[in-house]
């Protein structure tokens, strides 16, 4: 894929979409493409990671249960695989597979630390979607400990009553 093609990709993807030109030419430029037939398998669950993939063509398919069954989530082009992996090493919560020929991007953590460091609006913007995202993170996690609470509460014989 040439390097404008690369970039078209990048600039649609979830945080490469805050980036300016230059900011997705070098990572265009310093990332690492990867081809990959129907079949191939891009990592497994587990594994420590070594940075986050952007799919540049064709369809990967992720399997947190690696189980066997039917895929979790399937991600096409300009779709983020990883997004914390981006930043530090963690271990894959899912395996990820290749259903039909497919191409990557991998951006590891010191590319992207590249970017934040010459970019620094970049690194502002991406933080504060980053602190977004985890906010409606705990926000949901709220709302799942009080429907357990709920549901505990009620479970014990006679707390309607004391309501």
């Amino acid at each position: 894929m040439a390097l404008d093609d690369d970039i078209a990709i990048l600039s649609e993807a979830p945080l490469f979409n805050l980036l300016d030109r230059d900011a997705l030419r070098l990572v265009a430029f310093a990332a690492d493409s990867r081809p990959l037939r129907a079949g191939d398998t891009l990592f497994r669950k587990g594994d420590r990671s070594d940075g986050g993939y952007v799919v540049s063509r064709g369809l990967i398919a992720l399997d947190a249960r690696d189980d066997g069954s039917p895929a979790t989530y399937l991600a096409g082009p300009a779709c983020l695989i990883g997004q914390t992996a981006l930043f530090t090493r963690i271990r894959r919560a899912a395996t990820a597979t290749a259903r039909e020929p497919s191409g990557v991007i991998r951006i590891s953590p010191s590319l992207m630390r590249r970017v934040l460091e010459e970019f620094p609006a970049a690194a502002v913007a991406m933080r504060d979607i980053l602190a977004e995202e985890l906010g409606q993170l705990m926000q949901g996690l709220e709302g799942v400990r009080d429907s357990l609470v709920a549901v505990d509460y009620e479970s014990i014989p006679g707390a309607d009553s004391v309501r």
